[in-house]
């Protein structure tokens, strides 16, 4: 699981002036391990907002029921446990959702591969119980030879999936919340609503003003372990943004810190100085996968691969001091100037 650095600024100070600003509803709740909540602008009075909650919640339990790794009984958890290497029909939402980390992942590399859960379960940051020491080499060897974007296949017509090794799994974790942020969205839209934002486990999307003149604001988090205060302030409207920090989920073995962020390459905790990567990208799905790729591929490979592919990208690289270098793409700069 991955670990989000958002702060949600929910204020302005306007001087003394009292007024009044215009409604903001919220809605909120638990869903894949983490929270959800929904801001809305100045909501129509033609929306039913209880029957719109209700909806929302079923749309993300549905997506919780077939993508979970944490659930048994998902869609997901059925075909990590399925021997078979024959196509298994599965959801359309899964197999879109599958379908676009095979095209990041073949973009990236490999840097973005949702395979790669044997190594997160064998590093202790899986659905597995954890372990806080490191794996011997002979269960890291076996890991890897279960793992590798290339040995899954995934087809949308009918939606399917497919293992060529039988003991394959897919971990979704960089992907799928950033997928249930769009799909909310698209209730939104559907249903009228012209200003709103959406926030899973950190991953945002919005779209409109919150007020006439004050744009939905959120910031990127200092990427410190023991506090939180922002680095960035970001504006979103017709944008997601979605972060991945090596600095939350870790455990710390003989002196040495280790990351859950793990490079497919090594299959290892990525071990460069690059602690955050925030991306900015219409579909919360891509930003969410990208971040991820992004932080493996680490500074320099990071960087020039996002610049190659014009993604708008931010990068924070931790200093032995404790300081931090802040770049990004001319992208990024474009989009928050």
């Amino acid at each position: 699981m991955r670990y989000i650095v958002i702060l949600m600024l929910t204020g302005l100070i306007v001087g003394c002036v009292n007024v009044e600003p215009p409604p903001v509803l919220v809605l909120h709740g638990q869903t894949m391990g983490t929270s959800y909540s929904v801001q809305i602008a100045q909501p129509p009075s033609t929306v039913a907002l209880e029957a719109l909650r209700q909806d929302i919640e079923q749309t993300l339990e549905d997506i919780n029921a077939q993508m979970s790794t944490y659930r048994p009984e998902s869609e997901l958890s059925r075909f990590n446990h399925s021997a078979s290497t024959d196509w298994q029909p599965v959801s359309h939402d899964l197999a879109t959702v599958v379908q676009t980390a095979q095209e990041i992942s073949e973009l990236s590399g490999g840097a973005f591969d949702v395979t790669v859960g044997p190594l997160v379960n064998l590093w202790g940051f899986g659905p597995d119980p954890s372990q806080f020491s490191p794996p011997t080499a002979e269960d890291l060897a076996a890991a890897r030879a279960r793992v590798g974007y290339q040995q899954l296949e995934v087809r949308l017509d009918p939606p399917a999936l497919r293992k060529q090794h039988p003991e394959l799994m897919v971990d979704l974790s960089a992907i799928a919340k950033g997928y249930a942020v769009d799909r909310v969205a698209e209730q939104l839209d559907a249903a009228g609503i012209s200003a709103y934002l959406v926030e899973i486990g950190g991953e945002l999307r919005g779209l409109g003003y919150k007020q006439p003149d004050q744009p939905w604001r959120v910031a990127i988090e200092r990427p410190y372990r023991d506090e939180r205060t922002p680095l960035r302030v970001i504006t979103l409207n017709q944008l997601a943004l979605a972060t991945s920090g090596d600095y939350r989920n870790y455990f710390v073995y003989d002196g040495r810190t280790y990351s859950h962020t793990i490079d497919p390459a090594t299959g290892e905790p990525v071990t460069h100085d690059l602690t955050s990567v925030t991306v900015l990208d219409p579909s919360a799905m891509r930003a969410d996968a990208l971040a991820t790729a992004l932080l493996v591929l680490g500074p320099e490979s990071g960087q020039q691969w996002a610049a190659q592919h014009q993604i708008a990208a931010l990068f924070i690289q931790r200093r032995d001091d404790d300081s931090f270098v802040v770049t990004q793409t001319e992208s990024f700069g474009q989009l928050n100037p």
